[in-house]
């Protein structure tokens, strides 16, 4: 190789490096910028699930604020229970001053019948109890982790969040989520490439009413994937059959036939008569493409 050969890759990847590390210094402003934000706002409650973003958002509200920022974490049978497992174990190993709350949404007629707002109605109850803790505390503030990615798609709960004055500091901040992941796998967070995991409610059909046994089945068999080495994935429940979102890149695991044959007897023993892989495979939000969100 001629030496003009190796300058022009060594310029190269200098220039490569350098657009990496600016992107880096980009995100460590906003980074900062956060910090700032919390340490502004004196105290704050952390809505918090355990999940990628609202994990991050309780390692910096900890760190700017230390016992003056209390993350709680609202439990339901619509809350995964690994996510359950997840939240506990982080805040007790990042030293989170954590609090469990039970919420009711499933009392809820609103939320139960299922139609395309029904995480308004979640969120509602969650933000509620949340502002009467914040109330009896003195806490100043209420935080959700909603990033910048957020505000393009369907979030009916972020109205609840508007309505009850709940802050998004992330998007105050404008980080994405990929910002948050890169931010998280700084922080040595357990959570900064694991797969998105929103309310177990999100998998059922809507129009078919939620209840405590058909949360239960898809927990269970959100379960069954991960024994069986699946990462990232959807178990969407349509009542008698259950429709499986496996992601592209695990899809041809997923279509050998000793794996069809244990996905097919498992699922039935859980209750569906028709159990279907979905050949599209996982996308987030594939429950809402049979809404009309022009209108």
């Amino acid at each position: 190789m001629s030496s003009a050969l190796v300058e022009s890759d060594e310029a190269q990847s200098a220039v490569a490096g350098s657009v990496e590390a600016f992107v880096d210094a980009l995100v460590l402003v906003k980074e900062a910028k956060l910090r700032q934000v919390f340490s502004e706002m004196g105290s704050a409650i952390v809505a918090f699930s355990g999940g990628v973003d609202s994990s991050y958002v309780a390692y910096v509200a900890n760190a700017a604020l230390g016992e003056k920022a209390l993350c709680v974490t609202g439990e339901s049978a619509s809350l995964p229970s690994n996510q359950r497992e997840q939240s506990s174990r982080i805040a007790s190993e990042f030293g989170f001053r954590r609090e469990v709350i039970q919420t009711e949404e499933l009392e809820d007629v609103n939320y139960t019948t299922n139609n395309s707002n029904r995480c308004y109605f979640c969120k509602d109850e969650l933000y509620k109890k949340l502002d009467y803790l914040a109330t009896t505390r003195g806490v100043r503030f209420i935080v959700d982790g909603s990033t910048l990615d957020d505000l393009g798609d369907y979030r009916p709960g972020r109205t609840a969040a508007m309505e009850h004055g709940v802050r998004s500091p992330l998007i105050e901040v404008e980080m994405t989520k990929d910002e948050v992941r890169l931010l998280s796998r700084r922080a040595g967070l357990p959570t900064w490439d694991k797969p998105a995991s929103p309310c177990l409610s999100s998998r059922i059909a809507y129009g078919l009413p939620v209840t405590i046994e058909r949360l239960s089945a898809v927990d269970r068999g959100e379960e069954i994937l991960r024994e069986l080495g699946f990462r990232e994935f959807r178990v969407r429940h349509h009542d008698n059959l259950v429709r499986l979102e496996i992601s592209p890149a695990e899809m041809t695991r997923a279509l050998q036939l000793e794996v069809i044959d244990s996905l097919a007897r498992r699922f039935r023993d859980l209750g569906f008569k028709y159990v279907t892989l979905d050949l599209q495979g996982y996308r987030s939000g594939a429950m809402n493409e049979v809404l009309n969100l022009t209108t």
